[in-house]
């Protein structure tokens, strides 16, 4: 049988064995992290550019939905707002427009995934009306990420 002493050093043996195992080493830690950097390294790319497409595609959602409310304008006033109008005048009824029958957005007139307006003129080259958003750099033309989104495409 073991004295109170004897117990106590085992029992303190036990202890020190338990703290040792309870945690991590920082060689462990290391590890771990330089593996989360690969998975990071590695999925990133992919969900940026998930996440251009994504902006895109909503820009192209947004750019219908605009053109519903200019086709639901013209029913009513009998015309398209003019480019001085703007899409402006789908929220706040121009000056001396009796039909006006609006607002034909809910929300007011949405700006593009960059945070910038859309581009509106009417009459436009392709159509009684155009809207662009000019994409990620904001400048008219581009390509890739940077091209411009159009109502007419």
């Amino acid at each position: 049988m073991l004295s109170k002493r004897g117990r106590a050093e085992a029992g303190d043996r036990d202890t020190r064995r338990k703290r040792r195992q309870a945690g991590f080493t920082l060689l462990e830690l290391l590890i771990v992290v330089i593996i989360l950097g690969l998975l990071a390294a590695l999925v990133g790319p992919r969900l940026f550019g998930t996440l251009d497409k994504a902006k895109r595609q909503v820009t192209k959602t947004q750019i219908e939905l605009l053109a519903g409310a200019l086709d639901q304008f013209r029913l009513d006033v009998g015309r398209y707002p003019t480019t001085d109008e703007g899409l402006e005048a789908l929220i706040n009824p121009p000056e001396g427009m009796e039909r006006w029958n609006g607002p034909y957005l809910e929300k007011g007139v949405p700006k593009d995934p960059w945070g910038r307006p859309y581009v509106y003129t009417s009459p436009g080259e392709h159509g009684e009306y155009e809207i662009v958003s000019l994409g990620l750099d904001g400048e008219p033309g581009g390509s890739g990420e940077d091209a411009d989104i159009t109502s007419w495409q």
